[in-house]
């Protein structure tokens, strides 16, 4: 379709800008352009009602759980997360997915010639628009265009001076922060949650996620200072529970009475198609943030969005004889989590795929991985993302060059590697653990599909 061209032809046009997620670049960050591409284009923003999601992880599934509770109780939403692991239009669209060729063809249409007609120079500061900046633009004129009521929007990076930032939201939800992108965001944790919190708007509630005592004193400081009334998942969570299996996390969370007379009438209890022990909190977070806009939701909405609520390279099981997990895990926190709920669905022995950008603390990350793994191959996360191999490699070697049990493996070709990890995993019927960068993840799709394809599976 002409549509479907269009949209291709886009994310051509989308190359001849700066993207951050691709190329290791520090860059002077403003929302000057930001702020003025949205008035160009006549406040898109403006037309829906929206949560803003940020943190370090975590954010994408709530964004996601958020909005399909939305979608549950009958409000139509918009959903804008990052990155995309096959296509670009896992960015942008809907809980029940993409939108229509010809509604992204006629967003396509607005933005492109509106941008192009932009005299350089002519936008405050002297930037030009960079690709995020263009793909967050693209959301809301795409958004605009559905006549969607509500849209649930994740952060690119930071939040202060992110793309995203233009909204005022009904709503904040700040996931927890670990220290990351530090050449961006500051080089303490204190310096990073100041970051983050730049989504807290004036007198908008925040709901925070479980944080370090450092991190919790910057966004409570932050609030006050705003006037923006702030409600932590500690203080909010009576009790939480989770049982993990193959088939789906089974969560129950009991809540103390919400702050303004709202109140869950009983606990919540769900099977959740996304999976980890992280993901009842993450479902705690997203529940509470929506019953207290919406005081008389039902428990029984609530869980219904909540089970429907899935993403792609999450904890995904994408083959069971043999296991092969997939997991966008690229902090310390977060591959601990994953290599809990991996090693308790799959005790003993079993393999292991790991890459990561150059930006990430790959000395912490090598050393969390037990001796559970006989097979340990290290490579890169593809082509889009820069890293640094041979400091994982040397990072790895520290841990495992002197262990008998485990064959570790340095291989640049991340195809390559992928692939003799897959096979040989399915050779020897070991469970396979695809984690670290989201773009190596999306790799390991790929090729995984390529694989089924060509068995004419």
């Amino acid at each position: 379709m002409v549509e479907k061209r269009q949209t291709e032809l886009f994310c051509n046009w989308l190359e001849n800008y700066l993207d951050y997620e691709r190329i290791q670049k520090k860059g002077d960050f403003s929302l000057q352009t930001m702020q003025f591409l949205v008035e160009r284009f006549k406040h898109p923003e403006k037309t829906f009602k929206s949560v803003h999601v940020a943190g370090s992880k975590g954010k994408g599934s709530v964004t996601t759980m958020i909005a399909h509770i939305l979608e549950a109780s009958g409000k139509l939403s918009g959903l804008y997360t990052s990155p995309h692991l096959l296509d670009f239009t896992e960015r942008i669209g809907t809980p029940a997915g993409v939108f229509s060729d010809e509604t992204y063809g006629k967003a396509c249409d607005i933005v492109v010639p509106l941008v192009d007609s932009i005299i350089p120079g002519s936008i405050p500061g002297g930037m030009d628009p960079s690709w995020f900046e263009l793909v967050t633009l693209f959301a809301f004129v795409t958004f605009r265009e559905a006549g969607l009521p509500w849209a649930v929007i994740e952060t690119g990076l930071g939040g202060r001076l992110d793309a995203t930032n233009v909204i005022v939201p009904e709503a904040c939800v700040l996931m927890p922060i670990e220290l990351e992108h530090t050449e961006y965001l500051g080089d303490t944790i204190e310096k990073i949650a100041a970051e983050k919190a730049g989504i807290i708007k004036e007198g908008i509630p925040v709901f925070v996620a479980e944080q370090r005592t450092a991190v919790r004193n910057v966004f409570e400081r932050t609030a006050h200072s705003r006037h923006a009334p702030i409600f932590s998942m500690e203080d909010a969570i009576a009790d939480i529970r989770a049982l993990p299996s193959a088939d789906g996390l089974d969560i129950g969370i009991t809540f103390n009475a919400l702050e303004g007379g709202a109140r869950f009438a009983r606990s919540i209890h769900a099977r959740l198609a996304l999976l980890g022990g992280i993901q009842a909190k993450n479902a705690a977070i997203a529940a509470y943030t929506v019953k207290y806009l919406f005081p008389d939701l039902s428990e029984d909405i609530i869980e219904r969005g909540l089970e429907r609520a899935w993403l792609p390279g999450r904890f995904e099981l994408v083959s069971r004889v043999p296991p092969i997990v997939l997991d966008g895990a690229h902090t310390v926190r977060s591959i601990t989590l994953t290599l809990d709920t991996f090693q308790s669905l799959f005790p003993g022995d079993a393999h292991l795929v790991f890459a990561c950008a150059a930006d990430k603390d790959v000395d912490s990350i090598a050393s969390l991985f037990s001796d559970s793994f006989s097979q340990i191959t290290v490579t890169r996360p593809g082509e889009r993302k820069h890293s640094d191999i041979g400091h994982a490699e040397e990072a790895f070697k520290r841990i495992f060059s002197s262990r008998t049990n485990t064959a570790l493996s340095i291989n640049a070709d991340f195809e390559t590697a992928i692939k003799k990890a897959v096979l040989d995993a399915e050779k020897e019927n070991k469970p396979l653990l695809i984690t670290g960068s989201f773009y190596l993840v999306a790799e390991a799709k790929k090729l995984l599909s390529a694989l089924k394809r060509d068995r004419g599976s």
